[in-house]
């Protein structure tokens, strides 16, 4: 026969808050999960790192990689220049490298620092350009390179960058892209001189076309007629001129 224990309802009550307060000290597998993978809002470090480690886990290559190329894009923004670089060691893929070497070197002209302590810095970013062993994406990052330093008004690293280019067609177009920056920045002076580093004449036609352009949008109308007066080509020269004289003055607003 089976006897029964007879509880009164105030034991039960504190057994229960005993059960209770014990399973209360005992943390649980997500609690200590949580605890060990939270960073604090701010540490963006913390939370990169994590980023970082969570990265490992994707399994396909292209996703890993241009998830790598934003986290090195973000830490260089961030001003953690060799963080940045070792994370573009962990890229596999040759464009996306080149990608983020981009990244990074235009990040740099954020920077405020002295051309003595850039220079360092792209000195490095090259050594990372010149670990690519696929040609093509070698020659990107190269050119990409240029671009960051004409950006930081590093015009002569930038020509000693792309002339150290063995691809003549990349060559020529990393001239040109280089002149795209300069004029930007309203530099038209150092634009003509990396226009005229290119041999290639319908190349060089193609440059001057497009930063005639481009000065004509920042309102540099005199700059802009000299690129478009530069140009050989009969046909693209009226056109660049005529869109220099279209912004000066927009015949839109009278057809309206």
């Amino acid at each position: 026969m089976y006897h029964f224990i007879r509880y009164r309802k105030s034991d039960i009550f504190l057994l229960s808050i005993l059960f209770l307060s014990t399973l209360a000290i005992i943390p649980t597998k997500s609690m200590a999960e949580e605890q060990n993978t939270s960073c604090k809002i701010k540490d963006r470090i913390c939370i990169i790192n994590k980023m970082i480690a969570q990265s490992s886990e994707i399994d396909n290559k292209a996703w890993k990689d241009q998830t790598y190329r934003e986290i090195a894009k973000t830490l260089a923004f961030d001003r953690e220049f060799e963080e940045a670089l070792s994370v573009i060691d962990l890229i596999e893929t040759p464009d996306t490298k080149a990608m983020s070497i981009r990244g990074v070197g235009m990040m740099l002209g954020h920077y405020g620092e002295d051309k003595e302590s850039l220079a360092k810095k792209f000195a490095k970013l090259r050594v990372k350009a010149d670990s690519i062993t696929h040609p093509p994406s070698h020659g990107i990052a190269l050119t990409y390179i240029a671009m960051a330093q004409a950006f930081t008004d590093d015009n002569e690293g930038a020509w000693k960058t792309t002339e150290d280019m063995k691809n003549t067609a990349l060559k020529h177009k990393a001239y040109g892209e280089t002149a795209e920056i300069q004029a930007e920045k309203g530099d038209f002076k150092s634009a003509q001189i990396s226009i005229n580093k290119i041999d290639s004449l319908s190349f060089r036609n193609k440059a001057y076309e497009i930063i005639s352009k481009i000065l004509s949008d920042k309102k540099l109308y005199e700059d802009a007629y000299k690129a478009a007066n530069a140009i050989t080509n009969a046909y693209k020269k009226t056109q660049a001129i005529q869109y220099m004289l279209d912004k000066q003055k927009p015949r839109d607003r009278v057809q309206k």
